[in-house]
């Protein structure tokens, strides 16, 4: 006689089912992966008209977080990690839709928010990816308010290294972008960017380690606090 324990017997469709829907998942995440890797190679295409110059969707966005960032030091009562997940995705649908420029846009918006709806369908954490996005658009909350300003200091900063290079147009579409600035934070931010060499925290032409690198003179002379 043999006897079988109940529940001891599994159902192999269930097991089978189960390592289908995680290898599903895995693929998912891999074309994600691949899919973002897409902003490395998709051109901002302001440069364009501005005659100089040259940066991806990928470096812009990692810019953006990076000065949202530092805008929290500013607005301790934003969410932080929250800003930084924000700015990252704020410009994910650009690797479908491309990066359309203000001459490009008199003739039709893109259709980004399609392009993320897209994408937040194709991963298991694409709600999260939606709802960030929307937040930004929106801007309603504080963190939205600081990324859309984070996002235009990046192309303030951008514009005044072209500026310093002798690109006169860049300085004026410099004044064109602190006028969308919306914190004080950013404003504040906006006008410093303005005055300051973007060489500055690196270089100084007074400084003897340019001249003959002795270690005595290697110590950075704007660690100030």
């Amino acid at each position: 006689m043999i006897y079988v324990r109940v529940g001891q017997v599994k159902s192999t469709k269930n097991v089978m089912g189960s390592k289908k829907l995680k290898t599903d998942v895995y693929t998912k995440v891999a074309d994600f992966i691949y899919e973002t890797s897409i902003h490395s190679r998709t051109p901002r295409s302001g440069f364009w008209f501005l005659g100089s110059g040259s940066q991806s969707v990928a470096e812009h966005l990692f810019h953006v977080a990076m000065i949202s960032y530092a805008m929290c030091h500013f607005e301790p009562k934003a969410d932080k990690n929250k800003v930084v997940m924000m700015a990252l995705f704020h410009d994910i649908g650009e690797g479908r839709t491309s990066d359309h420029n203000y001459v490009h846009q008199r003739y039709g918006r893109l259709a980004e928010a399609s392009a993320v709806a897209d994408i937040a369908r194709s991963v298991p954490f694409g709600q999260e990816i939606s709802d960030l996005f929307q937040e930004e658009q929106k801007q309603e909350t504080l963190e939205a308010k600081l990324v859309k300003d984070a996002d235009q200091l990046e192309w303030i900063s951008t514009l005044r290294a072209e500026e310093i290079k002798g690109n006169s147009k860049a300085g004026q579409w410099i004044k064109i972008a602190r006028k969308r600035l919306k914190t004080t934070a950013g404003k504040k931010l906006g006008s410093v960017l303005e005055k300051v060499n973007p060489d500055s925290w690196w270089f100084d032409a007074g400084d003897a380690w340019f001249v003959d690198r002795k270690q005595e003179d290697k110590d950075w002379k704007n660690n100030q606090k």
